[in-house]
Formats: structure tokens, C-alpha cells, sequence
């Protein structure tokens, strides 16, 4: 048997046996509550792709986003809190208006929590009339505090971004931040940025990262399935957008295609983030509405 031969053959078994290995790894469970780290009461639930933060006091839990749409999210959410605490559940923080992660919190309902969000997301859940979306029972405008057990939970709202509700929740004590969908962690702005306000988001981040706060929780895991970011995220994103309107508007003011500028507009500092390929041409449309068209 020739060396090449038999190369090739060693080859093939390490392949199958690598992919009978992958094949036999257990599946990410479907849902999972973490401790942040350096705290003793901040929790992270995930259910699938998406996630909320949890607070335990002594006094009660104040919790975020039920992410239940179309699934029983909720159900699983408040068995995970009640294994760590029988305290009542006394506060919902919505994120913002949109369903995937406001849907499904009627359970929390149910347990006589008071749902909270920015005025905005209230008149929008009202003006629609979601069948599965709690409509909030009180609104904040500019900032409101909610104390519970000596822990305080500021909510701020920092102009347009994402929607027009989104809200930044700080732990001022612990120096988190948890906000949905527009901080990730080494992410493309999801798909055509529906509902995204340009360029108001990008003085939206500046905004945030003059607060005081040390760990980012987002709405959903980073790559590698990481939960928690930092402020150097927060720059980064900040950074991601500044290159993409300078090279979008560029490319307008060169009289440039849509399909010119999706085609042309390369960003290779940002390769490595997932969804690179598939997103970045939605979010140089987006970008292109805003400089050739003024929207």
C-alpha cells in the first residue's frame, strides 16, 4: 500500500471518527440559568437564542423580557427563578416593544407582577393589541428607579436606536447594563435593522458608554454562545457603524447602485463576526435609505 494510500485512509477515519464524535455531543439544552459572575444576585436566563437578566432581593425579583413567543419561555423562566428564591416575582422589565422578546408574560401575570416599560412600547402594545403581550401597567419617559430589597434598578432611556422604547436597565451598585438588540457582542446589525433609527443609534452609544458600567448584557448570546460583554463591545459597535455610513455615504456620493454599493462596500475588520456575509448587505441598505434618501 502506497503512503499517499494510506494517508488518505487515516485521513478518512480520523474524519468519521470526528464526526461521530460531534454527532454524540449532547445538545445545548433548550434553556439554562447562569449567575453573572462577581455578583450574588443577577441572573441570566436563556431560553433558546434569546435572553433576559433576573434580580433577587430579599424583598422580591425584578425581572426582564418573558422572551415567549410562540413557546413556553414564561413557564420555564419563573420555575428556574423559584428554584432560587420563593420571593414574589414584582416587577416585569420590558426591553422594548418588539414581540420576540416581550411576548408571552401573562404567567408573571399571573403572579400579580407589575410589568414596566417606556412609554412608547405601551402605546404601541395598545395601538396593535398583540394577543400575547402584557400591556404595561406603568411607563417611564426620561429615567425612573425601581428599589426592591435595597437593590436599585435604573431605567434609562437614551433616545432612538433600536425602536423607539428601548430602555438601558443599570445595576448601579454591580455596574451592569442589560439592553436588547442593538449592543451585541461582535455582532452585524441584525438583517435590514427594521425599526432601527439612523443615525440617531450611533448617538445612542456614545450616550451609553459615558455611563458607569463595567459588563453588558445583551438580548442574545455572543458568539461561542457567551453571555456577557463589555464596554469594549459597546466601542466596537460604535465603531462598526461610524466605518459603514462613511463608506455607505461615500459610495452615494459617487452616485453608486444599491446593488453598486452591497456589492463593492467591504468592511474586513469585521469579517469575523458572525453573520458578516449575509447581514452586512441588509445593513449597507439601511444605511444607503438614510443617505441617499433621507429616511
Amino acid at each position: 500500500m502506497s503512503r499517499l494510500h494510506s494517508t488518505g485512509i487515516a485521513a478518512l477515519a480520523f474524519a468519521a471518527l470526528t464526526a461521530s464524535a460531534q454527532a454524540q455531543a449532547p445538545a445545548q439544552p433548550p434553556f439554562a440559568t447562569t449567575k453573572v459572575d462577581g455578583t450574588e444576585n443577577v441572573y441570566i436566563f436563556r431560553y433558546g437564542g434569546h435572553q433576559s437578566m433576573f434580580v433577587v432581593t430579599s424583598a422580591g425579583v425584578i425581572a426582564t423580557d418573558p422572551i415567549g413567543l410562540r413557546r413556553p419561555a414564561a413557564k420555564a423562566y419563573i420555575e428556574e427563578i423559584q428554584k432560587i428564591t420563593k420571593a414574589p416575582i414584582k416587577y416585569v422589565i420590558y426591553s422594548h416593544s418588539h414581540y420576540d422578546h416581550i411576548a408571552g408574560g401573562k404567567p408573571f401575570k399571573d403572579l400579580g407582577a407589575t410589568f414596566v416599560a417606556h412609554r412608547n412600547a405601551k402605546a404601541r402594545i395598545a395601538a396593535l393589541k398583540p394577543d400575547d403581550v402584557v400591556v404595561p401597567d406603568q411607563v417611564v419617559d426620561g429615567k425612573k428607579n425601581i428599589t426592591l430589597g435595597g437593590t436599585t434598578l435604573e431605567l434609562n432611556y437614551v433616545g432612538k436606536n433600536h425602536s423607539d422604547s428601548t430602555l438601558v436597565m443599570r445595576l448601579p451598585k454591580e455596574k451592569i447594563i442589560f439592553t436588547v438588540d442593538w449592543i451585541p457582542i461582535q455582532g452585524i446589525q441584525f438583517r435590514g435593522m427594521a425599526d432601527t433609527y439612523v443615525p440617531d443609534v450611533e448617538d445612542g452609544l456614545n450616550k451609553v458608554i459615558a455611563m458607569e458600567w463595567d459588563t453588558l448584557i445583551p438580548g442574545h448570546p455572543g458568539p461561542g454562545g457567551k453571555q456577557t460583554g463589555t464596554k469594549d463591545n459597546a466601542r466596537d459597535e460604535l465603531a462598526y457603524l461610524q466605518d459603514l455610513s462613511g463608506a455607505v455615504k461615500k459610495a452615494v456620493s459617487e452616485g453608486k447602485s444599491y446593488a453598486d454599493a452591497q456589492k463593492e462596500i467591504k468592511l474586513p475588520k469585521y469579517e469575523a463576526w458572525p453573520n458578516y456575509g449575509p447581514f452586512l448587505p441588509m445593513n449597507i441598505e439601511r444605511y444607503y435609505d438614510f443617505w441617499n434618501r433621507g429616511i
